[in-house]
């Protein structure tokens, strides 16, 4: 099934956050720990009027119990969890570290936001239903 981009979930959202990572990338481009870029974006999501948290917990529940607890590095609206990378590449981990906490919430979209040499998204969606 070919989907249009407008039928993603939170497409309107997603535009401003991905707006929102090429002007940090571009003022302040590669080499930077991924803590600048977080907070540079945190930054430009108070300015936009964007609801923001940082490093949100998420809890991994095994049968009842917690197994483990993790931190997203942002979620916006309780709806789209950001995980920035700023590394060389993104790699096949990054993605399912990405798609785990998306199963661990009721956030359904992730973009993986990579502040390498080259700007890199990737956008993970996951229907918890």
């Amino acid at each position: 099934m070919n989907a249009d981009y407008q039928d993603f979930k939170h497409t309107d959202l997603t535009k401003k956050i991905i707006a929102i990572f090429y002007q940090v990338y571009n003022t302040l481009g590669y080499g930077f720990l991924e803590k600048v870029y977080e907070k540079a974006m945190m930054f430009e999501f108070k300015k936009a009027g964007i609801s923001a948290n940082s490093q949100f917990p998420i809890k991994v529940d095994y049968q009842g119990h917690i197994v483990g607890e993790y931190f997203a590095d942002i979620l916006i609206e309780n709806k789209v969890i950001i995980e920035i990378k700023a590394a060389k590449d993104l790699s096949l981990e990054n993605e399912a570290q990405l798609l785990n906490y998306l199963k661990a919430t009721q956030a359904e979209v992730g973009l993986l936001l990579n502040f390498g040499p080259e700007p890199q998204i990737k956008r993970k969606a996951f229907d918890n239903k």
